[in-house]
């Protein structure tokens, strides 16, 4: 069994500081209670899940020491964001690729997600060391999940999305697809202050950017889009950019990937039929949420791309997308996304099958419990919108 107060405690004797971000306890006490309700893991896999619990909370708390030794810190503005989201599995992961050919744009790095203390500016010498500490994580943990190459795109140098900075405040949506947690994420999108966990998320930027070059930050993680409002407290300027795939499309990819990373944390046969219906419910919430915010008076705050387009005209899409965020689209930039593009077609990294049926889900019954979505943003079908990639 998993224990709230034995991870703060943990984390707090390892640091050498008392946590007082005491409005985030709730958060792990509501994810711990689903964890030991639900989870059904084995002692191993329950260890495994503290210390990733442990390790985001030390980095919560080392930042906290930073901002305590150096105030000024807190005097840090992150100007203007640009919030890169979209339904899970909807293309984000390679539009946040084209984004990052760009020097205008900060992406946060994927050894800084893991490894985010100490400051980069305080420390350039430990960036070498932390780059090689993440491609060690990276050859070692992928083989545990079968095709994780083709499942994601990710390198150690990469552009990393914002999950383990949720992770600090235990406001990560993802959390519900690592692990069996369906009465979190309901609290999660219902009850729990997402404006304190984006607070958490700001600072986390502020000890990124301190003593460096400050351009824009690019900001990827599908799952803002349950919180777009409260980013929008948090970061007044911010805007959002946001991608669009068949939804039928991605329930199926989501709900692969949801079964192979939950199946490295459990001795036991996962049930795919269990995995559909959470993950049916959890896109759902989703669109509930895009769906919101597209009626709301800050609807114009997002720019919208067609994820087949953008296989098919990288460098159209994201000179609609410059022209959207008020900004120019210099010719080497535009070139750079182009040759990102030809030298990583779809299925570059290997093929990555998938099946609605395999998860217990009628495709033509979520297509149309999908359909104000997809009529609203004008959304194709897989098959009809890859015709067009392939005309």
């Amino acid at each position: 069994m998993l224990d709230a107060a034995a991870i703060i405690a943990e984390a707090e004797a390892k640091v050498g500081i008392a946590d007082s971000d005491v409005e985030l306890r709730p958060n792990l006490e509501a994810l711990v209670a689903s964890i030991n309700a639900d989870a059904r893991m084995p002692p191993w896999g329950e260890a495994i899940t503290h210390r990733g619990l442990a390790a985001r909370t030390i980095d919560r708390l080392e930042g906290l020491k930073w901002l305590r030794d150096h105030p000024e810190i807190a005097e840090e503005t992150v100007v203007a964001p640009v919030f890169l989201t979209g339904l899970p599995r909807s293309g984000t992961t390679a539009f946040q690729y084209l984004f990052d050919r760009d020097a205008r744009f900060r992406m946060i790095r994927t050894w800084e997600g893991i490894t985010p203390s100490p400051p980069p500016g305080a420390d350039p010498a430990s960036v070498v060391r932390r780059k090689a500490e993440e491609e060690m994580r990276r050859r070692e943990a992928h083989p545990k999940v079968e095709g994780f190459e083709a499942l994601h795109l990710h390198d150690y140098d990469g552009p990393e999305e914002c999950h383990a900075f949720l992770e600090q405040s235990y406001a990560a949506a993802g959390f519900n697809n690592l692990l069996n947690v369906p009465s979190y994420f309901d609290q999660l999108v219902d009850e729990i202050d997402f404006a304190a966990a984006y607070r958490i998320h700001r600072r986390q930027l502020q000890l990124l950017q301190w003593r460096t070059p400050q351009p824009r930050w690019a900001l990827k993680y599908p799952n803002h889009v349950l919180a777009m409002d409260e980013i929008l407290e948090v970061y007044p300027d911010a805007r959002f950019v946001m991608t669009h795939r068949d939804p039928v499309q991605t329930l199926a990819s989501i709900s692969k990937m949801s079964l192979k990373l939950r199946e490295v944390r459990t001795d036991e046969p996962v049930d795919p039929h269990e995995v559909g219906r959470q993950m049916l419910h959890f896109v759902q919430r989703h669109i509930d949420r895009i769906l919101d915010f597209a009626a709301g008076p800050d609807a114009g705050k997002v720019v919208h791309v067609d994820y087949y387009r953008m296989l098919e005209e990288p460098v159209g899409v994201m000179t609609e997308v410059h022209h959207g965020l008020g900004v120019a689209s210099p010719r080497e930039v535009l070139e750079a996304v182009a040759d990102w593009r030809r030298r990583n077609p779809k299925g570059a990294r290997g093929s990555n099958p998938y099946a609605l049926e395999q998860f217990g889900l009628n495709a033509e019954a979520v297509a149309e419990q999908f359909g104000d979505y997809m009529r609203r943003f004008d959304i194709p079908r897989e098959q009809a919108g890859l015709a067009r990639t392939a005309a």
